[in-house]
């Protein structure tokens, strides 16, 4: 589920983040969602969405 737009984010990121920030924010978890595709590249039996999760 890659972003993309800064207004597809979640609420909080939009809040607590200023437009670069949301960029910033974006293009790492899209990044991220791209490198992660194959489960072989995650730890254990997680899922690409725990795999990549970041909490404020």
């Amino acid at each position: 589920m890659p972003y993309k737009t800064n207004s597809e984010l979640p609420t909080l990121v939009r809040e607590k983040l200023q437009e670069r920030g949301q960029d910033i924010y974006r293009e790492a978890f899209n990044s991220a969602w791209e490198e992660y595709e194959e489960p072989s590249e995650r730890r254990g039996d997680t899922k690409r969405e725990e795999t990549i999760d970041i909490t404020f």
